[in-house]
Parts: structure tokens; C-alpha cells; sequence
């Protein structure tokens, strides 16, 4: 393979990762790899169906004035993810606006955005945002195809399954493509050098599938461990009771609410566990459905003696893909098991759909070339 035709299988190789991450970003409601905004509240320099490039906030640094972030609201348009820049800094948290907005987030009723909230930072290069035009209108199309196809099996699987049957389609359909490609190359080199073989050529087929596999893993394992993560309570023991929230009588407790959000399709199961002392969390674990929220109760004790004290409590989130009692026993061994079990059924089942359908592919062409099967297993033999 000359290095013309290699940055070309390159090109086209973050091409379909690109797509798939856009895709699956989109019906689990993270983003992933790459995003897109919807609306033209960041104009002009993102205007509505643009995409950017989605770095994670643990790779991108401190978030810093000017940054353009994707976070997640609690009042901003009924909450949900949000693309605006960092204009300010408080010790509350970050001061965000779109570009095109006359007034800041917080002027809105939102909240101070907290380290926590945030998702993912648009990558910039030279203080400007990289700009993926037209993007979003692209992803959106793909994302019906996808929900259009599971809609069809509702009657069987339910609506928590349609994504998934959406999202296995479209890689089946990535995968046809790639094996196209692949045996159409084999092909022509065969027709141009009769009675050569391509050394490893029945062997990359398995290898995009695999390749396909892991890239379809991806943005699961993104949707479980990106929400997850701990949260911080600043409280204040006092000797009298005050009107501040974060002011709590010494000696007693108060109660928080903890607002579980699922902006993705898929239900998820979230467990609520406790980091430090003087803090309760639910003892049972809380199922939201996509596109739902779920309020939970969280106790904060001040101690008897006054001052400042941190509080501090950790999420855990796996999709519903597996019975909870399930994930139950897997979360008593450890938080990780039941993400790694949640994998290897999700990544496992898609492979060995993905292998049968090669796998009858291979057997159509065999029974058509008996001759040639037997040829090649001489050959192989004889070295």
C-alpha cells in the first residue's frame, strides 16, 4: 500500500469514527470526540448546526476566561447541555454567555457553572474556536436514521432499546461499507496479478470489525463515566440558623437536593455514596429514563464546633443495558465492575454480530470457489 492510498484509508478511517462519536454523542447525550450547537446563541462564531471539536475537561486544563464550554444547565432552557464561553469567575464558579446573547447565563437565573458541570471545552487553536461547518445538520440526519430504524422494533424492545438498535444498524451498515471497500481492493488486485494473494487479506475484514467494535465502545464507556464523579458542599457550622443555604444551625443537619439528569435516550441507573463525613445519601439506587430527571435527598451534617467544613458525595451512572440486581452485585465489588461487564456484553454482542455476518458472507463466496478454498489451503500448507 503506497502512502497516497494509506492517508486516504486515514481520512477515511477518523471520517467514520468521527460520524459514529457525533452519532452516539448525540441519542447518550454526552458529548463525544466532537459536538455540535443547535441553536445560534454562539453566532457568529458558531452559528446554529456547526460543529467544534469536543476536548474533555480533564485533558483540556484549567478552564480559563474565553473558553468556549459545553456544560450542564440546571435552569437554562429547562437544563440540559449548553454551549456558551466563560466571560467571568466568581467564587461561586464560571460566568457563561453566547456570544450572540445580550446578557450572561446568570442573568438568566442559572447558577454559577461549577467545575463539575462542565462536559467538554471547544478546541481552539490560536485564541479561535475550530469550526466544523455544517456538522450538526449532518449528524442530525444520521441520528433520525438511526431512531427511525429502532422505532420500527418498538412493539418488541421498547423504547429504552430503540437507540441501541439504531446505533448496531448504522455500525452494521459501517462495517458493510468497510468490507466493500476492502474486498473491491482485493478484487482489483486480484484481476491485475491472477494467481497472487494478498498476504493477511482474509484477516482485514476482522480487523476493521474489531477496530469498528472499539469505536462503538467508546462513547458507552463515556456515557457512564463522564456524568460520574464527586460533588462538593461547602457548608457553614453556625450557632444561628440563617436564611443562606450553605449556612447549617452546629449540631444538626439539613437536607439538599441532588438532581440526577439524564439527557441522553437511554435509562440510566445511578448510585449516590458518600465521601466524608457528616453527609447521608440515598441508600438504593435511582433509575431515570431518558430525557428525565430524578430528585434525590441528600443529608448534611454541621458538627458541634463552628467553621467552614467540606461535605462531599460521588456519583456512579451505568446505561441500563443489564438487570439492576445485576448491576447491584457488580457495585459491592467494586464502582468499575459494572461498567467493564456493561462493555463486554455491549462490545462482545456487537462483535459476534458483526463475525456472523462476515462469517456468512465468507461461506457464500467459499461454496462458490471450492476450487480455489482448496488452492489457497495447499498453498498454506506448503508455504
Amino acid at each position: 500500500m503506497n502512502g497516497r492510498r494509506a492517508a486516504w484509508h486515514a481520512v477515511r478511517g477518523l471520517a467514520l469514527v468521527g460520524v459514529v462519536a457525533l452519532v452516539a454523542g448525540s441519542v447518550l447525550g454526552q458529548p463525544i470526540l466532537l459536538s455540535y450547537v443547535e441553536t445560534g446563541s454562539m453566532a457568529p462564531t458558531l452559528s446554529a448546526g456547526d460543529g467544534f471539536v469536543a476536548v474533555p475537561p480533564e485533558l483540556a486544563g484549567p478552564v480559563e476566561e474565553g473558553d468556549v464550554v459545553v456544560y450542564e444547565a440546571k435552569q437554562l432552557n429547562g437544563g440540559g447541555l449548553t454551549t456558551h464561553r466563560v466571560v467571568g469567575k466568581t467564587d461561586a464558579g464560571f460566568v457563561t454567555k453566547g456570544d450572540a446573547n445580550p446578557f450572561t447565563d446568570q442573568d438568566s437565573q442559572e447558577p454559577p457553572v461549577t467545575r463539575g458541570q462542565i462536559r467538554a471545552v471547544a478546541l481552539q487553536v490560536g485564541g479561535s474556536v475550530v469550526v466544523l461547518p455544517g456538522l450538526g445538520t449532518a449528524v442530525d440526519a444520521v441520528t433520525g436514521l438511526a431512531g427511525a430504524v429502532g422505532q420500527s422494533t418498538s412493539g418488541l424492545l421498547g423504547t429504552g432499546a430503540l437507540q441501541v438498535v439504531g446505533l448496531v444498524v448504522l455500525g452494521c451498515g459501517l462495517v458493510l461499507y468497510g468490507l466493500e471497500t476492502v474486498g473491491g481492493e482485493t478484487r482489483g488486485r486480484e484481476r491485475t496479478r491472477p494467481g497472487r494473494q494478498r498476504a493477511g487479506s482474509g484477516r482485514r475484514p476482522h480487523v476493521f470489525l474489531l477496530l469498528l467494535t472499539l469505536v462503538m465502545v467508546a462513547p458507552v464507556t463515556a456515557a457512564m463515566v463522564v456524568p460520574s464523579g464527586p460533588t462538593e458542599y461547602g457548608i457553614v457550622s453556625a450557632e444561628t440558623d440563617s436564611p443562606a443555604p450553605q449556612v447549617v444551625r452546629q449540631g444538626t443537619a439539613e437536607d439538599r437536593t441532588y438532581v440526577v439528569r439524564n439527557g441522553g435516550v437511554l435509562p440510566v441507573v445511578t448510585y449516590l455514596e458518600s465521601t466524608s463525613q457528616g453527609v447521608e445519601t440515598p441508600q438504593e439506587p435511582m433509575v431515570v429514563q431518558g430525557g428525565e430527571r430524578v430528585n434525590a435527598t441528600v443529608t448534611l451534617s454541621a458538627p458541634p464546633e463552628t467553621g467552614y467544613y467540606v461535605r462531599s458525595i460521588t456519583e456512579h451512572r451505568y446505561l441500563l443495558l443489564l438487570p439492576v440486581g445485576l448491576l447491584d452485585i457488580c457495585h459491592d465489588v467494586h464502582p468499575w465492575l459494572p461498567i467493564l461487564v456493561t462493555l463486554g456484553v455491549y462490545g462482545g454482542g456487537f462483535y459476534l454480530l458483526g463475525a456472523a455476518l462476515l462469517g456468512s458472507g465468507q461461506l457464500r463466496r467459499r461454496e462458490a470457489d471450492k476450487g480455489s478454498r482448496l488452492s489457497r489451503r495447499l498453498r498454506r500448507l506448503w508455504g
